[in-house]
C-alpha cells in the first residue's frame, strides 16, 4: 500500500498555477489544509494528525516540524492535489498505507489487521510510568516487571521498556499477527532484551499465563471495550481493516475486562496495580463486579483521557488505599 500510495503521487500530473503559488505549486501549510478538509468530509478520524503525518512522510522528515525547509515554504507539485482519491476507494488508514505511525517518542511499523495505538492510550501509559517510576504506590522494587494484556503494535510495552530503563515487560496478544509486530517493533527500537511477547488467548490460557510471568508489578490493558451493538457504528477504516477481535467486548463490553481483573489476584505482586482503559458506561459496571466477584481488588478511582470519551480505570490488589486518576 505504501509503494502504491508513493507512485499514485508521482505518476498523476496536472500541474496549473492554485492559490498563489508559481509554477504551478502549493506550499506545505496549503497541501496539510487540503489533506485535512478532505478527510474531514470523509469521516477519517484523527484528520489533523492524519494529513500532518502524510505530509511529513511524502517531505522524507518524522515530523512536519522537523522537515528542513521552513513549511510554509517547502512546495508540492500540484498533481499533489488528486492524491486523496487514493484513500476513496478503500478508507484504509493512513497508518496502514505509510505503514508506520507515531505514538508517544516511538515511530513503529503498522500493518494490518493489528489495532493501530490511539492517542489517548498516551495517557494510559503516562499514567503508569509516574506510578513505576516513584515507586510510592506500586512498590520501589529494583526489579519491576509489567505484563501487558493485548500488545497489538508493541505501543504500550515499548514505551514503558523506554521509559524505564529496569523494567521487564511480559506482553500476549490473542493475535499472532500482533505477537510478531510487536516483536518486529521491538528489535527496531532495541528493546528486545527486556521484552517477552507470546500469542495467549486470555480467556482460556490463565494456567500458562501464570506460569509464564507471575508476579508482576503492573498489569496493563487497553482491552476489547466496545459493547457489541456498538461495532455496527463502527467507521469503514475499522471495521474494514482492523481485527475486530481488538475491539469488540461483548454484550456489555466487559468480556475481556473480567476476565482480566480475575487474574490479578494471581498475577499481581503485592501492592501491584490493574490498569486498564474503558468505555465512560464502565466504570460503575465494573466498580460493583469487583465488589461482588474480586475480594483481594479495591476499585480506585477513573480519570477521562484528552478526548473527553474514554476513562481509565485503575485497580489495586491486597487492599491498599485509594488513589485518585482525576
Amino acid at each position: 500500500c505504501k509503494h502504491l500510495f508513493k507512485s499514485h503521487v508521482e505518476k498523476v500530473s496536472q500541474p496549473t498555477q492554485q492559490m498563489g503559488s508559481p509554477q504551478g505549486r502549493i506550499t506545505t501549510l496549503e497541501a496539510l489544509d487540503i489533506w485535512k478538509r478532505h478527510f474531514i468530509v470523509k469521516g477519517v478520524s484523527e484528520p489533523e494528525h492524519s494529513s500532518s503525518y502524510i505530509i511529513a512522510h511524502v517531505l522524507g522528515a518524522k515530523t512536519v516540524s522537523s522537515f528542513v525547509a521552513p513549511p510554509s515554504h517547502a512546495c508540492f507539485q500540484v498533481c499533489f492535489l488528486t492524491a486523496p482519491c487514493f484513500f476513496d476507494w478503500s478508507r484504509m488508514p493512513v497508518q496502514y498505507v505509510i505503514e508506520e505511525w507515531e505514538f508517544r517518542d516511538l515511530t513503529l511499523k503498522m500493518r494490518p489487521p493489528v489495532f493501530i495505538p490511539r492517542p489517548e492510550t498516551e495517557e494510559l501509559v503516562e499514567l503508569v510510568l509516574s506510578d513505576l517510576k516513584t515507586g510510592t504506590e506500586v512498590g520501589a522494587d529494583t526489579q519491576q516487571t509489567c505484563l501487558e494484556v493485548g500488545c497489538g503494535s508493541g505501543a504500550v510495552s515499548l514505551s514503558l521498556l523506554k521509559g524505564l530503563p529496569q523494567l521487564q515487560v511480559f506482553a500476549v496478544d490473542q493475535s499472532q499477527d500482533a505477537v510478531d509486530l510487536t516483536a518486529e517493533n521491538a528489535v527496531r527500537l532495541g528493546l528486545q532484551d527486556r521484552l517477552q511477547v507470546h500469542q495467549l488467548d486470555v480467556m482460556t490460557g490463565k494456567e500458562t499465563l501464570y506460569s509464564l510471568c507471575s508476579p508482576v508489578t503492573a498489569l496493563v490493558s487497553n482491552p476489547p471495550y466496545l459493547f457489541s451493538e456498538d461495532m455496527k457504528s463502527l467507521e469503514p477504516e475499522i471495521s474494514r481493516f482492523e481485527d475486530l477481535m481488538a475491539l469488540d467486548g461483548g454484550e456489555d463490553g466487559l468480556n475481556i475486562i473480567k476476565n482480566i481483573l480475575s487474574l490479578a489476584p494471581q498475577i499481581l505482586s503485592n501492592q501491584g496495580r490493574v490498569y486498564l482503559e474503558v468505555e465512560p458506561r464502565h466504570p460503575a459496571m465494573i466498580q460493583h463486579w469487583v465488589e461482588a466477584n474480586e475480594d483481594e481488588l479495591r476499585y480506585v478511582e477513573t480519570r477521562h483521557d484528552i478526548t473527553g470519551r474514554l476513562v481509565f480505570l485503575a485497580q489495586i490488589n491486597k487492599g491498599l488505599d485509594f488513589f485518585s486518576i482525576l
